[in-house]
């Protein structure tokens, strides 16, 4: 994988499984991270390792079914990271 360096990734279902796996990839290579799942502790649990060696995250719990959830996870990723 080429280095994510500089860029801002958004990832869903980053609680656990795959995306878990995705995110802890994508962190190690560079990417700051904006992770979603339905519910915050899974996510902070994420978080947590992620941050332990450096990595940039913001966490946004909930349901990507639903437009608003969306649109959170869009204004996380410009507000925290200058991206959208």
């Amino acid at each position: 994988m080429s280095s994510l360096k500089d860029k801002v990734a958004i990832i869903t279902g980053a609680s656990s499984g795959i995306g878990r796996a995705a995110a802890l990839l994508f962190a190690r290579e560079g990417a700051a991270l904006v992770l979603n799942a339905r519910g915050l502790a899974g996510l902070e649990r994420v978080a947590e390792e992620i941050a332990a060696f450096g990595g940039k995250v913001h966490c946004v719990a909930g349901d990507v079914s639903e437009a608003r959830t969306h649109a959170a996870l869009v204004a996380a990723a410009k507000d925290e990271f200058g991206r959208s």
